[in-house]
């Protein structure tokens, strides 16, 4: 089913051009004045609204107000051909996604719409986490009923009211952003954004600028100002994810944000304050990390003031068809298809298998399940993963491997059969990414 979008600008030519543009990949809708947005209000809300700033007969931030009101999941960019800084701190006060300038490239549009849609689905899944976290203290936790993950819960409901830093370590997949997205969810900091960063996902010489903003002119391609994610996150939560993969330069400079609660942009001669939580996380030991020079040790003490550890999936087997099931409805409602559940024999696969790509691993099983599932129910014949045949372990193998790296390495070598080699495959099916996959046929010393 394809996001919709409603363009409300007075000028048709514009209008009749985000339509064509937005239109190969979403639903567009068109309102060409405040009026006739008005009267729609009362229709089912929209994904995405474009929303120009100078309408005829209205102030686009006063509609920007009705909006969030009405439509109160729907994400509002604003565009405008005289965008200032302060008219872009109100748009973002008010509850607006982002702020376009006039003229823009159809690149940017796209990318910016993109990135709405998926905030307004993270949203949506956050509201759905946290009103099943309401009853999860309890023993009858309807997402998480291994008594690990209900201790994680507890330390979340504990800690969340709060503004104490948190570090959240455990497995890639294990579940690291949505415990990150139910502290912020429960905190009092919730009415706000909640902004995230994969640190090991940009460029070294990105990474400062990302985080800190940026002075026009202090590097080449500055061609104006830009504001960091600190900036971005204020009053509201950073998530700063695999932050052992951020350059040491850098985490001394945000060890220094952190104790001064000040930051100043790249090439800027002043600070500003800033007010937003820190929640951090890796999959990386952080004690092998320190030792490793990939996690300083005092920017460790800083953020490490609660510590919470996510066990792998294979290690709290009772959460995995709780969490199945709901990536199932989920699924199954986008799909448009009438699944109601597992088969007996699609339940012992699932919980038998060990998930090496944990939680992420098993969303993108489903997925899959879901989209090629013929029935009523999902059967063994609709998922990609292999029976577990029981094997007897010594605790370390004659080839030198711990028992959880034989499981590892096992299943690696299974789900490549599956795929017949196919490494990109593989790693999808792994829920892991293709480097991880490259990383640890290396090794296990598995060749394809």
């Amino acid at each position: 089913m394809k996001a919709k979008i409603l363009v409300v600008d007075d000028e048709n030519d514009l209008r009749q051009l985000l339509a064509a543009v937005l239109g190969e990949y979403y639903d567009v809708a068109q309102a060409a004045s405040g009026a006739a947005l008005k009267k729609m209000l009362t229709q089912p809300a929209p994904d995405v609204v474009l929303l120009d700033v100078k309408l005829p007969d209205a102030d686009g931030l006063d509609l920007l107000t009705q909006i969030k009101k009405r439509w109160t999941d729907t994400e509002v960019i604003l565009l405008s051909g005289y965008g200032t800084m302060s008219m872009a701190i109100e748009a973002g006060r008010r509850g607006a996604y982002t702020f376009l300038t006039k003229p823009f490239e159809n690149e940017k549009l796209l990318a910016d719409v993109k990135c709405a849609i998926e905030r307004k689905e993270q949203s949506a899944e956050n509201l759905t986490l946290r009103r099943a976290l309401e009853t999860m203290s309890g023993t009858a936790s309807p997402i998480f009923r291994s008594p690990a993950m209900q201790e994680v819960v507890r330390t979340v409901e504990r800690v969340a009211p709060s503004d104490v830093t948190v570090l959240i370590t455990g497995e890639s997949g294990s579940g690291k952003e949505v415990i990150a997205d139910l502290i912020h969810s429960l905190s009092p900091r919730t009415k706000n954004k909640i902004i995230k960063i994969n640190c090991a996902a940009l460029p070294r010489e990105l990474i400062e600028s990302e985080l800190f903003g940026s002075v026009k002119g202090a590097f080449t391609g500055a061609h104006s100002d830009r504001d960091g994610l600190f900036r971005q996150a204020e009053g509201g939560t950073l998530f700063l994810d695999e932050i052992s993969e951020m350059p040491t330069d850098t985490q001394s400079k945000l060890l220094r944000v952190l104790q001064d609660q000040e930051v100043r942009p790249v090439g800027g001669k002043t600070s500003y304050k800033t007010n937003c939580r820190i929640v951090a996380a890796t999959n990386r030991q952080p004690d092998v990390a320190i030792k490793d020079g990939k996690l300083r040790e005092d920017l460790f003490y800083r953020i490490s003031a609660i510590s919470v550890h996510l066990p792998p999936l294979r290690d709290r087997r009772d959460d995995i068809m709780p969490l199945a099931g709901v990536f199932l409805k989920r699924f199954a409602a986008q799909a448009n298809r009438d699944i109601q559940g597992f088969t007996a024999g699609a339940i012992d696969r699932l919980t038998d298998f060990d998930w090496p790509g944990n939680v992420r691993q098993l969303q993108n099983e489903i997925q899959r399940a879901v989209l090629l599932c013929e029935g009523s129910e999902i059967d063994v014949a609709d998922l990609s993963i292999s029976s577990s045949k029981p094997v007897e372990y010594s605790e370390e193998t004659d080839s030198g491997y711990t028992l959880l790296e034989s499981v590892e390495r096992n299943t690696i070598v299974q789900t490549l059969k599956a795929a017949s080699g196919n490494k990109l495959e593989a790693a999808k099916r792994l829920g892991i990414g293709r480097q991880t996959l490259y990383n640890k046929l290396k090794a296990y010393g598995i060749e394809v």
